[in-house]
């Protein structure tokens, strides 16, 4: 049985060309089958000011947040908590959660998500 999985791999700013959104721009890292998971994505997400990513959501994989520039007020659960560069946000699966740019310029953040087995991976 072939599976064809993600190998290690670079992934170069410079090279991956940013896709406009109506909120700002996307730049897909990879997205994915690993040795150990049944997916794994990464993207880069800018959003201008005063933009959120989408409606607050829930879904059962794991998501973590990393932010390059700008700041984000980040929802999870009932709780508004301001993020800045550098700042870390890690969700659990099936929190409610959503990002908003509070800043005056663009937040620019990373997005990884991974899926263990028996976890949909349709999103």
């Amino acid at each position: 049985m072939k599976t064809n999985l993600m190998h290690s791999l670079i992934c170069d700013w410079d090279k991956i060309v940013a896709e406009k959104t109506r909120t700002g721009e996307k730049r897909p890292f990879f997205k994915g089958k690993t040795g150990t998971l049944e997916q794994m994505s990464c993207h880069v997400t800018t959003l201008n000011p005063g933009e959120k990513a989408h409606e607050p959501h829930r879904h059962p994989e794991e998501e973590m947040i990393i932010v390059k520039e700008g700041t984000l007020e980040a929802l999870v659960e009932a709780t508004k908590t301001k993020m800045g560069a550098g700042s870390v946000l890690f969700l659990a699966p099936q929190d409610l959660h959503g990002v908003t740019n509070v800043g005056s310029g663009p937040a620019t953040y990373y997005v990884i998500k991974w899926w263990p087995a028996g976890i949909s991976t349709s999103r």
